[in-house]
This record gives C-alpha cells, sequence and structure tokens, in this order.
C-alpha cells in the first residue's frame, strides 16, 4: 500500500479523475463519518470519492471532546448497547487501528455523599470495565479504583477539600479528533478513494426518481464537475437537511445541532496528575489532560444560528467557569483561559426539546434511489457508522461486494509505531532533535514520522520550532501543506496543529512565519500571504468579540464580522 500525499498537485488529479469516470460511491462530507465511510469503501474494492466544502474535519469532528469513549453516563440512562459499542470501538482504536492517535486518560470522578453514592456509582464504573473486557478489546486500560478523601486530594490536588468525601478513578481515551480524521482521510486515498477539499456540492444529477451524481464547484478555482456515482452517501452531520434540501427531500429524520463549548487552560492553572469528571445539573462536566493544557467543557444547548461558525458567547464562558470552579481550591478566571472553541453536535431530533435527551444514536436511510443517509451518533463509533452507511448502498450496487474490513485496517501511521516509540532515543539522536521532539511527532503521525525527518534531513533549518508556538517544529507546517491537504493558513493553525487554542494569542504571532512555509508549496506570492495573515487575524479578533457577547444571537453576530477565506 502507498502512502498517499494529499497536496495541490494530488487534490486537481482527483477532482478530475471524479468527473471522468462514473464512481460506485461518493461520499459527501469529510467529517470523521464522512472519512470512515470513504476508508470502508475504498477497503471493499469500491471507486470511492470523497468531497468536503471546507477542510476536513472543518465542522463537529475538529470541535469535539476529543474524546473515544465508551459515554459512562448512558449507563444511567440504561443504554448498554451504545456503550458495549463504543467501548469496543475504543479499544479497536487503542489496540489495532490507531495506537499512535488514541491514548489512555485517567479520570477522577468526586463523591459528594458518603455511603450509597460510592456503591452506586462504584457499580456503574465496575460494569463499565466489565463492559470493556467483554467486548474483546479492554484489557489495556487499567481498571477502576476506589479512592479515599485523602488519595484523591493526593492525586488531584487542586480540589477543594470540601468538595467531595472520596473518588472514583477510571480510564477512557483521547484523541486529537482533527488529526484523526487527516489520517482516516489519507488511508482512504491509499487505498485509491479520490479526496478533495474545498469542493462543495451545489445540486444533484438526476435521471427521473433517481440521484446519479452530484454537481461540485471547486471552491478554490471556481469550477464545477458533475461527477457520476451508482451511490452517494450524505454525510455531513449538522448540514443533513441542508443537503437534502438540494434534492427538494425533506427526508425521513431530522437532525438538530446541540452547541457545546470547550476552554483550554495552562497545565500549571489546575494541579493535578489525572483528569476529572463532574456531575451538573443538565449533564457532565470533563476537565480533560491536553499535553501541555486543559480542556475544561463542554455545554449542551438548542443552536440554530450560523452552522460553520458556532459562536462561544460570554454566558458560555461564564457557565464552564462557574461549574469548574466550585470543586477547585484555585479558581480559575477568565485572564487564564488560552484557548475557547465551540462545536455542533448532529442529534437526531425526538419529542424531547432538550438536546442532551435527544439521541446519540445515528441512522442510516435510502430516501430516493441512489442516496444514502447517515446521520446521528458520536465520535467513538464512527466505524460502525460508516459500515452501516456503505452496508447499506451495496444493497443497491447490482455487483458483489466483499464484507467491511476495517476493523483489521490499521490507520497510516500505526504499523510499527510501538516499535519505533521503542527506538525513539536513536531516532532522535540520529535526526539531531531532543527525544521530546521525537516523541511529539511519534504522537501525532506514528511511523509517518520518518515523513518528516526526511524533510528535516533535505532542509535542516525545518527542524526548528516554530516561533510563538514552540511544541511544533517548521516541518509539521510544510508537511501539512504538501502532504495533509491544507489549503489555508486557517487549516494549519485551527486543524493541523491546535495553536490557535493552546497559545494566549490564539496564534496570530505564527501566523506569518507559518504562511510562509506554506507559501512554496502552494504556490503562493507576497499578496497571497498578507492575504491568507489578515483574514486569520481578522477571523481571531471576530472570535474574541463573540466571546464578549451576553448571548448566542448577538455572539453570532460577531463571529460573522469575518468571513471565509476567499478563494486564491
Amino acid at each position: 500500500m502507498r502512502t498517499a500525499t494529499l497536496g495541490p498537485a494530488e487534490r486537481a488529479e482527483a477532482l478530475a479523475a471524479m468527473a471522468e469516470r462514473e464512481l460506485d460511491v461518493l461520499v459527501v462530507g469529510a467529517g470523521v463519518v464522512g472519512a470512515g465511510t470513504a476508508l470502508d469503501a475504498a477497503t471493499r474494492g469500491l471507486a470511492t470519492g470523497l468531497v468536503e466544502a471546507r477542510d476536513w474535519a472543518s465542522g463537529t469532528s475538529s470541535r469535539s471532546s476529543k474524546l473515544i469513549h465508551g459515554g459512562l453516563r448512558y449507563l444511567e440512562m440504561l443504554d448498554f448497547a451504545l456503550v458495549r459499542e463504543a467501548l469496543k470501538e475504543r479499544g479497536l482504536l487503542l489496540e489495532r487501528l490507531a495506537p499512535h492517535l488514541v491514548k489512555p486518560v485517567p479520570f477522577l470522578y468526586p463523591l459528594q455523599h458518603k455511603g450509597w453514592e460510592r456503591l452506586y456509582a462504584g457499580s456503574g464504573v465496575a460494569l463499565y470495565d466489565a463492559m470493556s473486557v467483554s467486548s474483546g478489546h479492554g484489557r489495556g486500560l487499567p481498571v477502576h479504583r476506589h479512592l479515599s478523601r485523602r488519595g484523591a486530594l493526593r492525586v488531584a490536588p487542586c480540589l477543594r477539600r470540601d468538595s467531595l468525601v472520596g473518588a472514583l478513578q477510571y480510564y477512557d481515551a483521547q484523541v486529537d479528533d482533527a488529526r484523526f480524521v487527516t489520517t482516516l482521510v489519507r488511508t482512504a486515498a491509499s487505498y485509491g478513494a479520490r479526496v478533495a477539499s474545498r469542493a462543495r456540492v451545489v445540486g444533484f444529477l438526476r435521471e427521473g426518481e433517481r440521484v446519479v451524481g452530484a454537481r461540485v464547484r471547486d471552491v478554490e478555482a471556481g469550477e464545477e464537475y458533475e461527477i457520476r456515482a451508482r451511490q452517494i452517501v450524505n454525510a455531513t452531520g449538522v448540514w443533513t437537511d441542508d443537503t437534502q434540501a438540494l434534492i427538494g427531500e425533506r427526508g425521513q429524520f431530522h437532525v438538530r445541532a446541540s452547541k457545546g463549548i470547550h476552554l483550554v487552560v495552562p497545565k500549571d492553572r489546575i494541579h493535578s496528575t489525572t483528569g476529572l469528571i463532574l456531575r451538573t445539573e443538565k449533564s457532565v462536566l470533563f476537565v480533560i489532560p491536553w499535553g501541555r493544557h486543559w480542556i475544561v467543557g463542554t455545554t449542551d444547548t438548542d443552536w440554530d444560528l450560523d452552522k460553520a461558525h458556532p459562536a462561544a458567547s460570554s454566558a458560555d464562558i461564564d457557565y464552564l467557569l462557574e461549574r469548574v470552579n466550585s470543586v477547585l481550591a484555585t479558581p480559575l478566571t477568565r485572564d487564564d483561559v488560552e484557548g475557547v472553541y465551540a462545536g455542533l453536535r448532529p442529534l437526531l431530533a425526538g419529542e424531547s426539546d432538550a438536546t442532551s435527551k435527544l439521541s446519540r444514536e445515528h441512522t442510516v436511510a435510502h430516501p430516493v434511489p441512489g442516496l444514502v443517509v447517515v446521520a446521528g451518533g458520536k465520535y467513538t463509533t464512527y466505524r460502525v457508522m460508516a459500515k452501516d452507511a456503505v452496508d447499506e448502498a451495496v444493497h443497491a450496487l447490482d455487483k458483489r461486494v466483499a464484507a467491511c474490513v476495517t476493523e483489521d485496517t490499521p490507520l497510516l501511521g500505526a504499523e510499527g509505531c510501538r516499535a519505533l516509540w521503542n527506538a525513539r532515543a536513536g531516532i532522535a539522536a540520529r535526526a539531531g532533535l531532543h527525544v521530546a521532539r521525537v516523541e511529539h511527532l511519534l504522537g501525532r503521525y506514528g511511523s509517518l514520522t520518518e515523513e518528516i525527518l526526511d524533510l528535516i534531513a533535505a532542509d535542516p533549518a525545518l527542524g526548528a520550532p516554530l516561533p510563538a508556538a514552540e511544541d511544533y517544529l517548521k516541518a509539521e507546517i510544510v508537511y501539512a501543506a504538501s502532504h495533509e491537504g491544507a489549503r489555508h493558513l486557517d487549516d494549519v493553525l485551527t486543524r493541523r496543529t491546535r495553536i490557535s487554542i493552546e497559545t494566549f494569542d490564539r496564534g496570530t504571532r505564527s501566523a506569518r512565519v507559518c504562511a510562509e512555509l506554506m507559501a512554496p508549496v502552494l504556490g503562493w506570492d507576497a499578496r497571497q500571504i498578507d492575504k491568507e495573515v489578515e483574514h486569520y487575524e481578522k477571523r481571531v479578533e471576530a472570535e474574541r468579540e463573540s466571546q464578549r457577547q451576553p448571548d448566542d444571537l448577538t455572539a453570532d453576530a460577531a463571529r460573522l464580522g469575518a468571513p471565509d477565506i476567499v478563494p486564491i
């Protein structure tokens, strides 16, 4: 299998190839479900295309809590099937599919009542562990343990002594959600899928009742392509209803958007060796370790404004700070917040008005011949959703198609990643890098780290850290544009890296250097570099302004003050 390179030339070639020959399956939307669907279809030997209106994972799939988990709170809702399914997928990702990207993470659950709560919560966590092991893929994580108040404060000194009487500690897993999706897309391309970002579906092709293809506009060049496919899969998440409207079909179900916001604070603001999970009146609140930072989230509120750029309001930020400060000995303030991001969950609409009660399960439908729709679900179970979508599409293909093999198909970078980790000291010595730099690369690229090191070998200047964002190397910025399909500065600062939420300046001090590193790969002149930097700075200012607004309506208006990047 070749390792796919997603540079400008490969993108142009993919668009031309998709328009030239009828595909078996065209997937619309490159979030985690769409990318997973493209990989599933390609690994069954189907001629597969994938188009995305913006960047890989630019919607929901880059703005999650970054957890791969079974959903402990769904046990309380007695949704055992969903938890069991998610725990199996968690185990597969940790052990086989993406051990370089998905890592164990400990959580502490403070107990506030003596006696009954330890029995109640302890039984739930014990069942969680048991279901994980029974799935056949859960033996890699430590089992939960009970802690006294003193034991809990030893691992989490940040907690107020009066906020707990004891605690439970258990393990789940986390992932850089956007990097995972980019890796999924590249893996699909390595198995033959044709993939293109900044390629928006503007209409569908029909012959009578049947959908036979899509009209796709290259957002960068302005050209339109007619891409014909025997089956199209609509995997557009919160945009599902909008995509359905392009064929004049309301669809068999409705998708509602629930907004969740997260805060990012430096590691030294919360003194703990473990993540936290706290109960709120509506749901749960996570404090999640994230490199040299913590992620605090999330909220769960209805959202019916702009889907592309959901905005976090001042009220959202105050809500999270108030909830987390209720248990912290040293409260967080606005000045501690490095980054804020907001995302939308695609929920299948139900009878309840509260988005926290809507279904996290997924649905696959075939509303008209030639078009499959997949919606709902949760990040962790993307592979199951993708399998179900392709199974549905395959029913309508008049040929024999192989069964799903993604359960046994590691993502790019997974093969050999553990061996490279064991050899990291030698790799660092040969590359002339500190071993901590090699560990950072292995945790982001796995065995693809060799490709980054090749760039540094060819140009040693790329082995230097990025100014004002020194966790990242300059080579990673070049690699994002040459290998990972990044088309704009925003793609790199927001999704290929997390500089936009991991620095107090939100990436503005790194922006020009990054643009200059990307320019030779993407053919930018000085004017385009200036345009990219100006756009990014306006985006950051619009987000800051939105976060000063009192409510969703005013926050949305402020965020829309910075338009999307214009085509080159």
